[in-house]
């Protein structure tokens, strides 16, 4: 059959849609790139916080249309559909199948299932171990995301992954490897290594093994010259893991760290296992061993009981930290979490508030940032061509797919997808630089 794919929310939900693509066109099925082609679309939701549940559910219902038309089955699968198993057919009587996060790769015999007219629900085990399946990439070919972990152990008390997602559990190194390898001979310069917290890798394997042990692995890997890491909890940030980013010259000197808050007590009401004093002592360290180092970090705006003198407190820290990168969101009260229950919740315009302030005060810090740029050639990785501008665009090293900056750059030459260029930086903004390749 032929089959559409729509994926939404985080990376770690995309390598879940990949894997579903590779397993279904192992048994012979066609994927379309347009949903409207698809006899089949199936839509991976996400269900982590209030914006991301609507934009699953506008989809969900803007698919559901094309069953009017030539589509024969629509397929729920992701966070979303684990959280609301049972209520999504009641509630979406179009919807054929709904696969939760435990039995994603059980998605060929669901879809047989389905178009023979059976109504199915299938949520699985969220913490069984993880199933190796190939691929089919729906990146731009440059870069790739490479899940080393399957759900978390923190106890975050704002977050309700681990019950979408199960226990931690750390993938065996060689086969992360082999796919690493496997993701290298398809032309993929970049790997991203992801998972809901990378910075625990390994701690629950009996072999000798750890993030930085991994990482040195990925980076000895023949043609992948980017090696980047996502979601480092700062508790987590070892010496040897420091060390790591000083030795391997693919490793780039780029670190996410999701710090959520600054105030010691408002990070204890959040369920976070670190201070104010260890997050300062982390970015000192990154500094002064890492050249040219990028931090990017994230926080949340508005938890329950935050008062004016903390949320003051974080907006000096973001001032004074001068983080390179940064994402600021408004609390979002999620059902079925301990920080839903908890008393003093902020009105939604004034969580809202804050989160503005943040993002307007890490504006000019950026677009100062930025501004150093200029004059100075960066090493861009290609990722496409802008036809209303007439100019290529990609990412340098300070920059995460997505989440980050862009580098557009004129080129005499053309320039191949998935090729590396030095670009000299002419101009810049708060979010993205200009500038000319150097042939």
């Amino acid at each position: 059959m032929k089959i559409g794919f729509i994926s939404l929310g985080c990376a770690k939900n995309l390598t879940d849609a990949e894997i579903m693509a590779g397993i279904l066109a192992s048994k012979g099925h066609e994927l379309c790139s347009q949903t409207q082609d698809a006899e089949v679309v199936i839509v991976n939701t996400c269900g982590f916080i209030d914006s991301a549940k609507e934009e699953s559910i506008s989809a969900i219902l803007e698919m559901a249309q094309l069953k009017e038309q030539n589509c024969k089955l629509l397929i729920v699968t992701g966070c979303l559909a684990q959280r609301y198993s049972e209520e999504f057919l009641e509630n979406f009587p179009e919807v054929d199948a709904v696969v939760g996060t435990g039995s994603y790769t059980e998605i060929a015999e669901i879809i047989d299932r389905a178009s023979k007219g059976e109504k199915c629900v299938v949520t699985g085990d969220i913490s069984a171990p993880i199933i190796e399946d190939e691929r089919r990439i729906n990146t731009c070919g440059a870069f790739a995301y490479l899940k080393i972990a399957e759900g978390c152990d923190n106890k975050c008390t704002y977050c309700i992954i681990p019950r979408l997602r199960g226990k931690y559990r750390s993938r065996k190194p060689e086969s992360i490897i082999k796919e690493a390898e496997a993701l290298a001979k398809e032309g993929v310069k970049e790997l991203i290594v992801i998972a809901q917290d990378t910075s625990r890798y390994g701690q629950d394997l009996e072999e000798d093994i750890s993030l930085a042990k991994l990482l040195g692995l990925l980076c000895k890997i023949e043609n992948v010259e980017w090696v980047r890491v996502l979601y480092l909890y700062p508790e987590m940030i070892t010496d040897e893991l420091i060390e790591a980013f000083v030795c391997n010259k693919k490793l780039v000197p780029y670190v996410d760290m999701p710090i959520q808050h600054c105030n010691n007590t408002v990070l204890k009401r959040m369920g976070r296992r670190t201070s104010k004093e260890q997050i300062l002592k982390v970015i000192s360290k990154l500094r002064e061993n890492v050249k040219d180092i990028t931090i990017r970090t994230s926080l949340i705006a508005g938890f329950p009981g935050e008062t004016e003198e903390q949320f003051s407190e974080l907006l000096e820290f973001v001032k004074e930290v001068r983080f390179d990168r940064l994402g600021a969101f408004a609390y979002s009260k999620e059902e079925d979490t301990p920080a839903a229950l908890l008393p003093d919740q902020i009105p939604q315009k004034e969580k809202e508030r804050r989160a503005r302030a943040i993002i307007e005060a890490q504006s000019e810090i950026s677009r100062q940032k930025q501004k150093k740029k200029e004059g100075k050639i960066l090493r861009v990785l290609t990722e496409g061509y802008d036809e209303e501008n007439f100019m290529y665009y990609g990412r340098s090293e300070s920059d995460a797919p997505e989440v980050d900056t862009l580098v557009y750059f004129a080129s005499e030459e053309e320039t191949q997808i998935g090729t590396f260029a030095n670009v000299l930086i002419l101009d810049s903004d708060e979010y993205d630089l200009t500038g000319k390749r150097l042939i």
